[in-house]
């Protein structure tokens, strides 16, 4: 029930849509029981012979403006239902999708894309039959069932305390019912998560699995998880085999137990044959709904089960977010201090410990080290998609835990190895950058990253399509639009991790020139592997084992004869083999 009310709660931007459905609802509820009293009082005309053309007329009309009413009110009903549950939908949609975007990347590290694509899509499209199918349905069913109840104890009070006596093993039978096949259905909305999961997983890697052969490998782990997604649902639909034949055989019994009764009733002639006619009619009305409020646990309980899942989505608080006292950073100038900062991932192993260093408006500094000494977790830092656990970081002087976090990330631009690029055009991916660039913007940055050229050979220049990650493009391509979109944002600070890693050696000369041309502009927070790109950086920091083992320009490191020297004459050697 507190998933119910939440639901609830959150769709009163559109209770007049309700309203409106609930009218249409007790409406058609209402003159549906208009035709067994119509019959019942034309057989009662018929036996004591008082039945004319115009009665008959009559009734014929009163039941065509019944039905035709009563159509407007379904109409009705059904209509203004539907628009409040897809409002709803799109509106829960998005809210789910803002939450994802609050949540850092500590939130993301153990979850899967497709997880949590079915939490969105999925679960949230299941509040549309709670909405807009059971609720509704359960109000027109209740309003039948007492609507029925009130006619049949006003035609004979003893047959209706039979027809009654059913309505509690229903009751019970439907309690049990809810009991056991809600996790049922939460085990499925998990599974097709998990399902989502492993198919997102494999689409993304599509390329890798037909590289290495894996198609078989992979067949063979969907058809374990397909065959999973099956059984727990033909599980539960064992559940419901047993659950409405149940129901149908108990509200039978019923039917028999009144059938029974109002036919020894009729023989001793104190029930007339009207009242048994009309009495019939209407105890076909009562069980019909009685049944389908059974068959509307399902439903509800499927729908309940997702928003459970949607609701802990909701439910999750950010672990980094905006100080109350925070406030935006104005005409930041770029100096970046990192003052004995220590930070872990959820190991608690620490990835970068006592880390010290400035970087003043415009210097270019430069962080090498091996594989896995923190490199990248310096820019995520910086960036506050994770926050140190030890330390401070500022940037003009100011903590960055005291700046609004998009102030901040608009005062950094970041390029990432791990290149995204989206399904669109090459145009459009660079001036993500930048809202409302201008088209001399966009090429302007182009050629600051060495792309414009190649940009201007693809069949449809800017306006390219890239496709899905920009598949269609070379890794080197992909690094330099990321550049290009980097570059036009103008911000006071630029941060790249291995930016050149994917280029060749004349393309990374144009885009070290480019980058040089930018000192002094901006500051340049490199990280690279290929310590040519590094070598005229106002200050190279060398990281070892998370901290800071030396520091200083690319000469006075060369002379110290340390850990950069023996970096730089390996790559030395690489290149001349």
């Amino acid at each position: 029930m507190n998933v119910v009310l939440r639901v609830l709660q959150m769709a009163k931007k559109w209770r007049w849509h309700v309203v409106l459905a609930v009218i249409g609802l007790v409406g058609a509820s209402l003159l549906g029981l208009v035709t067994p009293a119509l019959v019942r009082e034309l057989t009662r005309s018929i036996q004591d012979g008082s039945l004319t053309v115009d009665s008959v007329l009559f009734y014929c009309g009163i039941l065509v403006g019944a039905y035709v009413l009563r159509a407007i009110c379904r109409f009705l009903a059904m209509s203004q239902s539907h628009v409040a549950a897809w409002e709803y939908v799109g509106a829960l949609t998005l809210r789910c999708y803002d939450k994802l975007q609050t949540l850092s990347m500590k939130f993301y590290s153990d979850k899967q894309t497709g997880q949590l694509m079915s939490r969105i899509v999925n679960d949230t499209r299941l509040l549309e039959q709670l909405i807009a199918h059971a609720l509704p349905d359960l109000i027109t069913n209740v309003l039948v069932i007492i609507g029925v109840s009130v006619m049949i104890f006003l035609i004979n009070p003893t047959l209706a305390l039979v027809t009654l006596v059913p309505v509690p093993f229903v009751l019970l039978l439907s309690r049990v019912f809810s009991k056991k096949v809600m996790p049922l259905f939460k085990i499925n909305a998990k599974v097709l998560g998990d399902l989502n999961g492993v198919l997102q997983d494999n689409l993304s890697g599509i390329k890798e699995i037909q590289a290495f052969g894996r198609e078989d490998y992979e067949h063979k782990k969907m058809t374990r998880w397909c065959r999973h997604y099956s059984d727990v649902n033909i599980h539960a639909n064992y559940v419901n085999a047993v659950y409405h034949p149940s129901v149908e055989l108990i509200t039978s019994l019923g039917t028999i137990a009144v059938m029974g009764i109002g036919g020894m009733l009729s023989l001793c002639g104190s029930m007339p044959l009207a009242d048994i006619i009309g009495f019939f009619m209407y105890l076909s009305l009562f069980y019909t709904p009685l049944a389908a409020l059974a068959r509307l646990v399902e439903d509800v309980q499927s729908a309940i089960a997702g928003g459970q899942r949607v609701m802990e989505l909701l439910d999750t608080e950010p672990d980094i977010f905006d100080a109350p006292d925070a406030t935006p950073l104005v005409n930041a100038k770029g100096r970046l201090e990192f003052d004995h900062v220590s930070f872990s991932y959820n190991d608690g192993i620490k990835v970068i410990d006592d880390i010290s260093f400035a970087a003043e408006p415009g210097e270019m500094v430069a962080l090498v080290g091996a594989t896995g000494v923190g490199k990248t977790t310096i820019m995520s830092l910086a960036g506050r998609f994770y926050d140190a656990d030890q330390g401070e970081i500022r940037l003009d002087g100011r903590n960055i835990k005291d700046i609004t976090i998009e102030s901040l990330r608009k005062n950094l631009s970041m390029v990432i190895q791990d290149v995204f690029l989206f399904n669109g055009s090459i145009y459009d991916n660079i001036a993500y950058g930048l809202d409302n660039a201008t088209e001399e913007q966009v090429i302007e940055a182009a050629k600051i990253a060495c792309a414009d050229e190649f940009i201007r050979e693809m069949p449809d220049g800017y306006l390219t399509l890239i496709g899905e990650r920009g598949v269609r493009l070379s890794g080197g391509q992909k690094q330099r639009l990321a550049i290009a979109r980097a570059v036009l944002r103008r911000s006071p600070v630029l941060m790249l991790d291995e930016a050149t890693s994917a280029v060749d050696m004349e393309t990374e000369a144009k885009i070290q020139a480019a980058l040089e041309n930018l000192a002094g502009k901006q500051t340049l927070i490199v990280i690279a592997h290929r310590l040519s790109t590094i070598r005229r950086a106002d200050k190279i920091l060398v990281l070892e084992s998370g901290r800071i083992a030396e520091s200083g320009t690319h000469d006075e490191l060369m002379h110290l004869g340390g850990i950069y020297t023996k970096l730089c004459s390996v790559q030395q050697n690489n290149l001349k083999t």
